[in-house]
Parts: C-alpha cells; sequence; structure tokens
C-alpha cells in the first residue's frame, strides 16, 4: 500500500496525465485543418525539445547525458516520439479523433504483457481483471462510435502499429537505470524524436501549409499541455509502477471522446455514460489491488 500522501500525489497525477493526454488528438485534428501532420508534429517536437532542455540545463543545471546514456535516450526518443507519434499523427488523417482516442485502450493490456515478459514483473489476477474491465468500458463508449465513424483499413494498422511502439517505449523507460532529471530525459527524447521526423517531414509534404492562427494555437498545446506536462507526468507514473501507469491510459478514451464531442462535435450516448462506469471501477481495482513493483 502507499502511503496517503503519495497516493493522493499519484492519484491526483494519474487524472491529470489523462485530461492532458487524451486533448491531443483533438488539438491534432485541428492543427491538421491548416497543415500536414508530418509538419505539425515535427515543429511541436522541436520546440517542446528546445523549451525543456533550456529549462534542464538552464535552470535546473542538469548535466550533458553521457556514454550509453545517448543509447537510451535515442532508443527511447526513437519508440515514445517519432515512431509512436509520428504514425500517429499520420493514422489521425485516416481516422476520427475519437477512434484514435479508443485506440489508447490496447496499452494497458500491451504494456502489462511487455513487462511481465521484459522486466519478470509479476501482474496480479486482480490486475488482469482491471484491465479486462477496463477494455470492455471502452468497447461499450466505443460503439456506437466505430459504427458512424470514419476509418480507413490503413488507419487502423498504422493506430494498431504506434500503440506497440508506444508500450515498448513505456517497458522500455521502466527498464532502465536512469540518473538524469525526467526534464531532461523528456527534452532530449523529444528533441531526438524531432529530429529524425525533420527529414521525412521535408521530403515527404503531404499538402500545403498554412501557419495560421490556428496552427500556432494547436502546436501551443500540443507543446506545452501535452509534451511538456503530460509527459512528465507520465515519466513519474512510470516509475512508481508501469503497470499501474498503463491502467490511466483507460480514462484516455474518455476524456478523449468528450475532448471530440466538444470541440469537433462527435456524438457522445448512453453507452458513454455505462462504459466510463466500468472503466472507473476497473482503475479503482487496479489501483487498490495492484502488486507492488519489483525489479
Amino acid at each position: 500500500m502507499m502511503p496517503p500522501s503519495l497516493t493522493f500525489r499519484y492519484l491526483a497525477t494519474g487524472f491529470l496525465f489523462a485530461i492532458l493526454w487524451s486533448s491531443a488528438s483533438s488539438a491534432g485534428k485541428i492543427g491538421l485543418e491548416s497543415a500536414g501532420g508530418l509538419v505539425l508534429f515535427t515543429i511541436r517536437f522541436l520546440i517542446a525539445g528546445m523549451l525543456l532542455l533550456s529549462w534542464s540545463i538552464g535552470i535546473q543545471r542538469d548535466r550533458i547525458p553521457r556514454g550509453r546514456e545517448w543509447m537510451h535516450l535515442f532508443i527511447f526518443g526513437a519508440f515514445n516520439t517519432s515512431l509512436y507519434l509520428g504514425v500517429f499523427i499520420i493514422a489521425l488523417e485516416e481516422v476520427t479523433a475519437g477512434v484514435t482516442s479508443i485506440a489508447l485502450a490496447l496499452n494497458p493490456l500491451l504494456i502489462g504483457a511487455m513487462t511481465a515478459l521484459v522486466l519478470r514483473v509479476k501482474v496480479s489476477s486482480m490486475q488482469w481483471v482491471s484491465i479486462s474491465l477496463g477494455i470492455a468500458g471502452v468497447a461499450i463508449v466505443s460503439y456506437p462510435l466505430l459504427i458512424h465513424s470514419y476509418a480507413t483499413p490503413l488507419g487502423l494498422v498504422l493506430m494498431a502499429s504506434c500503440m506497440v511502439a508506444y508500450s515498448f517505449s513505456s517497458v522500455y523507460y521502466a527498464r532502465v537505470q536512469w540518473t538524469l532529471s525526467r526534464t531532461a530525459i523528456n527534452g532530449w527524447q523529444v528533441l531526438m524524436g524531432g529530429l529524425l521526423l525533420l527529414p521525412f517531414a521535408v521530403l515527404f509534404p503531404q499538402r500545403e501549409n498554412h501557419f495560421d492562427g490556428r496552427f500556432w494555437a494547436s502546436v501551443f498545446w500540443l507543446v506545452v499541455p501535452v509534451s511538456v506536462g503530460a509527459v512528465q507526468l507520465w515519466l513519474y507514473l512510470l516509475k512508481v509502477d508501469a503497470v499501474r501507469a498503463s491502467l490511466w491510459l483507460f480514462l484516455c478514451p474518455i476524456f478523449g471522446l468528450t475532448f471530440a464531442a466538444v470541440l469537433l462535435n462527435e456524438p457522445i450516448s448512453g453507452y458513454t455514460v455505462g462504459g466510463t462506469f466500468l472503466v472507473l471501477v476497473a482503475l479503482f481495482l487496479g489501483q487498490r489491488y495492484s502488486s507492488p513493483k519489483t525489479a
């Protein structure tokens, strides 16, 4: 059991992460009205990386990575930023924001399975029950949306691919014994991810880009609340327990559908209420009865 102070901090962190992270689909969809996805996200990553590193090096006085840390940062940035979010923004052009937020429901199962295999962490039976309930809740929420929403086979394949990349990056991060601060890790991996995407954004333009107010509003939201705020919260959650952290992703589809309904006029129905209840039950069981992390 966690100490009460840590429990409150952990719960507040988890809910805030889910809210901020789930807003990315709608913010990205708005930005896609002005520019191609690769251009939008490459600019987002480069700005976010420079801001984080300016704070890390200039304010926190963090040291520069050395030795094998560069390799760890490169691998983490390649999977967590370039592959996951780079493929995500391409998929977002093929499916609705609601469908992309639903795909996050795959991550708890993938992270739980990868954690058990890679880190040799025992996943308790109650955690598997909570994962099953969470998937059932998300399925109920998503049923009417999947029936009426537009999605291409390519979009669905791309979404599945980026979910696998995200799950791998989460387990990889939890596996490495980091000595850098979370701000430094986040800054370097985001900057590396943006640099890896830059050649593709330049060589393969998807459309004519308009750097208007809508574009920069989207970039601002994706940089500050999402790339800086949500990722910092996510790294904290991962270090507490990777499997516990993955359970917070069940809330992301719920919040994501809400953002899509408010900002993009996607529907909310009675299925949303019933599914949300199951998701909250799954979160309670997973957080209350999950086993402690082992080495």
